[in-house]
């Protein structure tokens, strides 16, 4: 575990989280203890069950100690029942320790540790939360008080955390709240998640200073969990501590900066800043070439092409995608994913340079890959390419086939903890394509199920759960369920005036439909007030002749023309606007969806 060296093996941890990048936190299983003579004399076919702890048993000081080395035992041994039989070993334990009260916090963490990490390991995260609370609790004590009026002499009279407990106390602090960040990861809840890492990386800076090179590890992890939520700004600055510290301390080109390095390039290319990402993406492929790892410097190359290609450097993308397929190909072999991934890159550039008999050919050779990927091969490896070689389908227009290849997607990664986002876009994909293809009933099936996967994960402030939220009711509208696509567009608006700001695209685009809604409600004044912000907005964005604001003039004269009114070149308030409003009668039933004018 970076920055903290325990006096004890640490407990066995939960799955990593569901990040590429390595994790900073090892945890080692403890040693299996050598069995006693009198146990090779006597084998057993399964280990005794737990002693009958009954409330006087519980005071024996020595009970605790004992039940938790049970519980380690049992778990590393595995037989007679192995984690459900330690499981109850650590419980017993816990109970113990906390009956014996003060002096005994240490290793009644350690025992809820051990008991939240078996919780995981049978998929019972949400389980091993309250347990890892508890366990936090114990070793991080609230800060002292500060009575008023009694100055400076009141931090005399409360020692201080570190100089009270000590490292092994700030250790168990902060690899409780790391398992605690890993679990709601797995859980989907990235920012519970990333609120916990922050907390152990706030221990950790107390007890090591902020300089330690463990201390790096952790801010690069964080910094990938905060890529995952997709809050990239936060992330450049954990990476850059992480890159400043790393270069301070350790030797020039060194493995540490590299990593940093890779995951600066996938930060600025996020945010758009490519040239940035490419210079960081050659100096770690100059130190990975430095220290012979050909298959990371291949790995490299596969990104150095994604950024060429970006900036539309289609020849330079092309020699790096080739010549990463070529060392791959060499070192793992025609059938591993990490090949099929290169073919999915260049399938995607043969597409976006017009050349599709070569883009259909890789997408082929891909999928020939992910028939009968190569042992180990990870599933989320095989639905990303899968995803992807989905997206160039559908842009060719076979759309069934785009969503048979979604539907195997789902199935590899739906029953996969910690992958709840990643499903609520495969779910919102088919959403897409089954409203092109005109099963309305099924999009809005798939974008209610990808909004319920997001909503319980806490990604419901992204601008991409305002879009879907957006389409979902547009699927609603199709259906004829117009109060429900009322409150959709309502709740997107919401979002995305919060995530992109009123004059927007795609706040526009929902302004539009929420104007359409409206209209179909017979909310005819509060349609025109809405369709007078986005066409005064249009206008001066785009200009007067654009189409868009051609098609909006139209749609606001028909509205001006049915209240008998004529535009009001003055805006209203939006504040005003969208404030609650009595809901009047609906149209005729009727009227034709299409003449509201509905945008995507």
């Amino acid at each position: 575990m970076p920055g903290l060296a325990a006096a004890e093996p640490s407990p066995p941890a939960a799955a990593p989280p569901p990040r590429r990048l390595s994790s900073p936190l090892p945890r080692r299983a403890p040693p299996s203890p050598s069995p006693s003579t009198s146990s090779r004399a006597k084998p057993r076919k399964s280990m005794p069950g737990p002693p009958e702890t009954d409330e006087a048993a519980l005071d024996n000081p020595d009970l605790g100690p004992f039940l938790l080395k049970q519980a380690r035992d049992a778990m590393v041994s595995g037989e007679g029942g192995g984690a459900a039989r330690a499981l109850e070993f650590a419980e017993r334990a816990a109970r113990a320790l906390e009956r014996r009260g003060e002096g005994a916090e240490l290793e009644l963490a350690m025992s809820l540790h051990v008991a939240a990490a078996i919780h995981c390991g049978l998929g019972r995260h949400a389980d091993a939360i309250p347990v890892l609370e508890r366990a936090v609790a114990v070793v991080t004590p609230p800060p002292p008080p500060h009575p008023e009026g009694e100055g400076e002499g009141a931090d005399d009279m409360q020692p201080q955390p570190e100089d009270q407990r000590g490292e092994e106390w700030s250790l168990a602090a902060f690899s409780g709240w790391m398992q605690l960040g890993d679990t709601h990861a797995m859980l989907g809840r990235m920012d519970d998640s990333i609120s916990c890492y922050g907390k152990g990386l706030e221990i950790q800076m107390a007890a090591l200073g902020d300089r330690d090179p463990r201390v790096a590890e952790t801010c690069r992890y964080l910094a990938e969990a905060h890529v995952q939520a997709l809050q990239f700004d936060e992330a450049e600055k954990l990476c850059r501590k992480a890159l400043e510290i790393h270069r301070e301390h350790s030797a020039p080109a060194s493995l540490e900066e590299a990593s940093d390095r890779r995951l600066m390039a996938l930060i600025l290319d996020a945010k758009g800043d490519y040239d940035g990402a490419l210079e960081h993406l050659v100096l770690a492929s100059m130190t990975m070439v430095a220290n012979g790892r050909d298959i990371e410097v291949a790995t490299i190359d596969v990104a150095i092409g994604n950024t060429y290609l970006a900036l539309a450097r289609f020849d330079e993308a092309v020699f790096s995608y080739q010549k990463a397929l070529t060392v791959l190909k060499s070192a793992r072999g025609d059938d591993h994913p990490s090949v099929a991934s290169v073919y999915v890159r260049l399938a995607d550039l043969y597409h976006r340079t017009g050349r599709l008999r070569e883009s259909k050919s890789y997408c082929e050779n891909a999928l020939r890959v992910y028939a009968k990927p190569a042992p180990g091969a990870a599933p989320d490896e095989v639905a990303g390419g899968l995803m992807e070689i989905a997206a160039i389908y559908e842009a060719l227009g076979d759309l069934d086939e785009a969503l048979k290849l979604l539907q195997r997607a789902l199935k590899l990664l739906e029953d996969s903890p910690g992958q709840w986002s990643t499903v609520a876009g495969i779910e919102a994909q088919m959403g897409v394509l089954y409203y092109m293809i005109g099963r309305y009933a099924d999009s809005r099936n798939s974008f209610e199920s990808a909004v319920a996967k997001l909503r319980a994960s806490g990604e419901r402030k992204s601008a991409f759960f305002g879009v879907l939220l957006n389409q979902m009711g547009l699927a609603c509208v199709q259906l004829f369920k117009i109060d429900e696509a009322a409150q959709l567009f309502e709740e997107a608006r919401a979002v995305l005036e919060q995530e992109c700001g009123a004059n927007h695209p795609d706040t526009l685009g929902v302004y539009s439909n929420l104007a359409a809604i409206y209209d179909a409600m017979g909310r005819v004044e509060d349609a025109i007030e809405i369709l007078e912000h986005v066409l005064k907005v249009r206008e001066e964005k785009l200009g007067t002749a654009n189409p868009d604001v051609e098609d909006e003039k139209k749609r606001l004269a028909e509205l001006l023309k049915e209240a008998g009114r004529s535009r009001n070149r003055k805006q209203k308030s939006l504040e005003n606007l969208f404030g609650t409003n009595a809901q009047r009668a609906k149209k005729e039933a009727g009227r034709r969806w299409s003449n509201f004018g509905f945008r995507s």
